[in-house]
């Protein structure tokens, strides 16, 4: 029995959004959406076959930070996505020492790099209705 695994077999993926203040929505629509950038994640490894076991929502992260390393230890995961290389600046604290810190642990760090949602005023409103509204069980559906 041959236990090389190929490229695609059992890939398992974390996928990063940046945690982006809500005031920055008319600014950068993209970074405050979650969800989108998450959804954008599960798509590219969709195509590529592999599956996201975990989506971290992350602010100006140190590259050390345990919280992005545990599953990586426990053979969770595999490789990190992140939307595009803006959603990487924010939501870690140095972007080039985390991509330092996945060469050196061995860990695939991918940009999805799928087009961004154009975001009309109504979809900035459900955006903003979603992330203002929390705890009143409004789930943006």
């Amino acid at each position: 029995m041959d236990d090389a695994r190929t490229d695609t077999d059992d890939v398992r993926v974390a996928a990063i959004a940046s945690l982006t203040p809500l005031e920055e929505l008319d600014h950068d629509p993209f970074l405050v959406d979650t969800r989108s950038q998450h959804a954008m994640c599960v798509r590219w490894a969709a195509d590529k076959g592999y599956v996201v076991t975990r989506q971290l929502v992350l602010h100006g992260l140190r590259s050390d930070h345990r919280a992005l390393w545990a599953d990586v230890d426990a053979g969770a995961v595999d490789c990190f996505v992140v939307p595009n290389e803006r959603v990487l600046e924010k939501a870690l604290a140095s972007a080039r020492d985390f991509t330092a810190e996945c060469e050196r642990r061995g860990v695939r760090l991918e940009t999805a790099g799928l087009d961004e949602p154009v975001y009309s005023a109504p979809m900035k409103a459900d955006v903003h209705r979603r992330l203002s509204m929390p705890t009143a069980g409004y789930d943006g559906c």
